[in-house]
Formats: structure tokens, C-alpha cells, sequence
């Protein structure tokens, strides 16, 4: 899964701009699938990127079965050939993750950029990095306290 820790982020956006330009062939903050906020109160750059949850909400909410979960990889995944665009997994992620592509009118987020997650890879800081599931639990109950 993606590791994201915030006190290594220097908010400079490279993965917002490898995200747009993988997906979409411009470097456009819009259209990346994972975004980079600032948070005043902590005066900390902060991610809002899917988590690959181990059990998404955003599947079970789904009445077409577009969004799955790759049981081999763990990866959430939406299939927009079968989205309807109804917006269900939008409003049920608790993280805020899955935006609606009103050009293509479906729903989308992550994918993993299909094992090469480029946020990572382009990420200078290491800020966004790429562990197995128990590591990075283990380093977020570090980093957050949870």
C-alpha cells in the first residue's frame, strides 16, 4: 500500500503532477487522483489518497460491482465500463478519496498506476512510499498516534 507521512512533505505537488500526466497526458492538480492539502492547524501538508481498505465501503455501496478489490494485490479498483456514475462511492469513502470525472461522467481514484504507482515514484521528499499493508499500519500508529 502507499505509506503517506506528513512530516516529510514539503507540499511541493510532484505527485499531483505524475498522477494528472500518467492518467491523463497533462500536469493538471484536478485531475490527479490523489491530493495534496494544508493543514493550518497543524501547520503539516496532508494527503488525501485511497487507502486500499480492507474492506471498502466504497465496493460495498456500489450497485453495479464496478469498484472491486483485487484480492492478489489488495487494490481497490473502479471499472468504468461498468460505473453508472451514481456517485454512492463518492459520498460513503470516509476518506473523501473517489471523485466524480465529470468529462467521462464515472467515478475514480487510485488504481496503483498498475503496481508503479508514479505519486511515489516521483515523490522527492519519500514522503510517499511503498510498503506491504503491515508496515505501513505499524508506521501510521507511529506517525499518528492511531
Amino acid at each position: 500500500m502507499l505509506f503517506y507521512d506528513p512530516a516529510r512533505c514539503t507540499g511541493c505537488r510532484y505527485c499531483e503532477m505524475a498522477c494528472s500526466y500518467k492518467h491523463f497526458g497533462v500536469i493538471d492538480y484536478r485531475l490527479a487522483r490523489r491530493h495534496v492539502i494544508f493543514d493550518p492547524e497543524n501547520v503539516l501538508f496532508e494527503a488525501v489518497q485511497c487507502r486500499h481498505c480492507e474492506e471498502p465501503v466504497c465496493a460495498s455501496v456500489c450497485p453495479t460491482e464496478a469498484i472491486r478489490k483485487d484480492e492478489k494485490t489488495g487494490w481497490v479498483l473502479i471499472n468504468p465500463m461498468k460505473c453508472i456514475g451514481c456517485r454512492s462511492c463518492v459520498l460513503s469513502c470516509p476518506m473523501g478519496v473517489p471523485w466524480f470525472d465529470e468529462e467521462r461522467k464515472v467515478a475514480v481514484k487510485c488504481d496503483f498506476c498498475d503496481g508503479d504507482p508514479w505519486c511515489a515514484k516521483y515523490c522527492s521528499a519519500q514522503a510517499i512510499q511503498v510498503m506491504p499493508r503491515e508496515e505501513a499500519l505499524e508506521l501510521m500508529r507511529r506517525v499518528y498516534g492511531v
